[in-house]
C-alpha cells in the first residue's frame, strides 16, 4: 500500500491481481447478480486509487478494500428499490399489456422493473452505466462520480444524459407496449 500511494501503478496492478477474483466473489454474494458486482468491483479499485493518499497505515488494505466494496454493494441493493424513481427523469409512463389503462413504474413489480432496466443497461457503454448507476441510481453528484471515475463533471455530465437518452431509445425499441403513446418529448 506504500507503494499504492507514491503512485506506483505496478503496486496497484498486483494489487488488483490479487484481489479482484476474492472481491468479485464477495461483492457477488452481496448483490446476487455478476454483472453488477463486476461493476462494482471497478469501482472499488478506481477508489482504491483515487483515495490512496486517505489510506491509514493503521487498517489492513484487506480491511479497507472490502469495506469499501461492502459499502458500495449494500448501497446497490438498497437502490434497487429506488430504480423506478431514478428512471422517472426518462419521462417513462408505461402502459399495461392488459387492459389498456396507464401505470407509472411505480406501479410495476420490482422484479420487472428490475428485468427491463438490466436489458435496457446492456446496451449502454461501461462509462456510461458506471455514470448512470452512480449518478442516476445512487444520487452522488457530478463532482463526485467525476472524481471516482477519473472525468470531469461536466463529462460525467454527458454521459448521463447519454444514458438516459439510449435508455428511451431501447425503452421504445425493445418494449413499445410500455412507451408514451405519444412518444418522448426532446
Amino acid at each position: 500500500m506504500a507503494a499504492i500511494q507514491d503512485g506506483d501503478e505496478k503496486a496497484f496492478d498486483e494489487l488488483i491481481r490479487r484481489k479482484i477474483a476474492p472481491l468479485l466473489q464477495m461483492v457477488n454474494r452481496i448483490t446476487r447478480d455478476r454483472e453488477e458486482a463486476r461493476d462494482i468491483v471497478q469501482v472499488v479499485f478506481l477508489r482504491v486509487w483515487e483515495k490512496r493518499q486517505s489510506y491509514d497505515q493503521r487498517w489492513s488494505p484487506n480491511t479497507w478494500i472490502y469495506r469499501i466494496g461492502v459499502n458500495l454493494a449494500i448501497d446497490l441493493v438498497r437502490s434497487r428499490q429506488t430504480r423506478a424513481q431514478a428512471l422517472r427523469p426518462l419521462g417513462i409512463h408505461l402502459r399495461s399489456v392488459k387492459g389498456g389503462g396507464t401505470r407509472t413504474l411505480v406501479d410495476l413489480e420490482q422484479r420487472e422493473v428490475n428485468g427491463i432496466f438490466e436489458r435496457l443497461a446492456e446496451e449502454l457503454t461501461e462509462k456510461q452505466r458506471l455514470v448512470f448507476l452512480l449518478a442516476g441510481v445512487e444520487g452522488l453528484p457530478s463532482g463526485e462520480v467525476g472524481k471516482i471515475l477519473g472525468c470531469k463533471a461536466s463529462t460525467v455530465r454527458n454521459h448521463l444524459f447519454a444514458a438516459r437518452k439510449r435508455l428511451r431509445e431501447e425503452l421504445v425499441r425493445l418494449y413499445p407496449e410500455y412507451a408514451p403513446a405519444g412518444g418522448y418529448e426532446a
